[in-house]
């Protein structure tokens, strides 16, 4: 019955139109900024490297390269603070979790793209 009573209240705080992405997607995350009294969107553009927990506590990791550096930012998906995310690129990955690309430098850190059409010629 507790249980019960818990899930109810988490669904009505729940984003209805959340967004649908997986691990290894490169995204735009649209992100509110207040600064003082005024409020602007802020993008974020990454790879979803991870995404853990469930329901109203459900968050995912996107991770970039600024100048040479490795940065990673966490979001709540149903935060009011995160507008919408945006999918550039879908990845093609075969891990939960793609904590490995931290280690990885240039070309050797991206993702395969789903929808590549590269196939071997028979000769």
């Amino acid at each position: 019955m507790r249980m019960d009573m818990i899930r109810v209240l988490e669904s009505e705080q729940m984003k209805k139109n959340a967004p649908v992405f997986e691990i290894g997607d490169f995204v735009r995350v649209h992100v509110k900024v207040k600064e003082g009294n005024r409020e602007r969107i802020q993008v974020f553009e990454g790879t979803v490297i991870s995404r853990r927990g469930e329901g109203l506590k459900e968050s995912f990791t996107v991770r970039r390269i600024s100048y040479g550096v490795g940065v990673e930012r966490v979001f709540p998906i149903h935060s009011p603070r995160v507008d919408h995310v945006e999918i550039v690129r879908k990845g093609r990955i075969r891990r939960a979790k793609l904590y490995y690309l931290r280690d990885r430098v240039g070309k050797a850190a991206r993702v395969r793209d789903k929808f590549s059409t590269k196939t071997a010629s028979a000769e």
